[in-house]
């Protein structure tokens, strides 16, 4: 089979690749790197022929709103003609738990506009919703940061690995299209402040996490339970101090 993924050398695209690779399917990496430009359509016409799925992993240089909103819909408009003049039969992608919990976020409400594109497009789909990587825990601590503080809130929290996420979205991808959504999560769900208490310890960080109801994630408060999966999610195996230990550097 077939399998393009647009975003295909990145951080969640580059394991895709692999493991599809590994499971003896034609993983093929779309990104600009490759001559593949989904914001101008650039060679998407090229790296479709043949193409029985078409997974959605690429992601947006910019979170400003403005940005981030041009790039999910300019993007997915190109690709979704551009599959259906291929004939692609799935289209997968990748988006965030919570999105419809939030929608005064920026970042959120691309995604779920660029959800619906998806949805009225005709396309057979599948929609996997996950919830935050271990690997970005250090950044969200830095957007979190005021001064010597880490200002987080304390809501319920069920991070994941990245390589878990890769692994749920391939299974989702090379099976039938859901025509709707699935979500993939960590085997632990915590307080988000006590998350990051432990993270910055074991990572031997100075900063102090403030616990602070009214701590914004990425530009809004998120509610008690915006961030975790409801019931049905799957659910990986991987502990984040396990990754840690298998990644210090992250």
């Amino acid at each position: 089979m077939k399998v393009v993924v647009i975003g295909g050398t990145g951080l969640i695209g580059s394991k895709l690749v692999a493991k599809l690779g590994e499971h003896g399917h034609e993983a093929v990496a779309a990104a600009p790197s490759t001559g593949v430009d989904t914001l101008t359509g650039e060679g998407l016409a090229e790296v479709l022929a043949g193409a029985q799925v078409v997974i959605d992993v690429s992601n947006s240089p910019s979170f400003e709103p403005a940005a981030v909103m041009e790039f999910f819909g300019t993007s997915t408009r190109n690709l979704l003609a551009a599959e259906a003049a291929a004939g692609v039969g799935h289209h997968v992608a990748l988006s965030v738990v919570g999105t419809e919990r939030m929608p005064e976020n920026g970042y959120f409400a691309a995604k779920i506009a660029q959800e619906q594109l998806i949805e009225k497009s005709g396309i057979p789909f599948s929609i996997v919703h996950a919830t935050q990587f271990f690997e970005f825990s250090r950044s969200i601590a830095d957007a979190a940061t005021d001064g010597d503080s880490v200002r987080i809130a304390p809501v319920r929290y069920q991070p994941i690995a990245g390589e878990e996420v890769a692994q749920a979205v391939g299974r989702v991808a090379v099976g039938q299209p859901l025509n709707g959504r699935v979500e993939v999560a960590g085997p632990e769900q915590s307080r988000m402040d006590e998350f990051f208490r432990e993270a910055l310890a074991a990572w031997g960080d100075p900063r102090t996490v403030v616990t602070d109801p009214e701590a914004s994630y990425y530009g809004s408060v998120p509610g008690e339970r915006t961030l975790v999966p409801g019931e049905g999610a799957i659910i990986g195996e991987i502990r984040y101090r396990d990754w840690l230990g298998q990644n210090p550097a992250k």
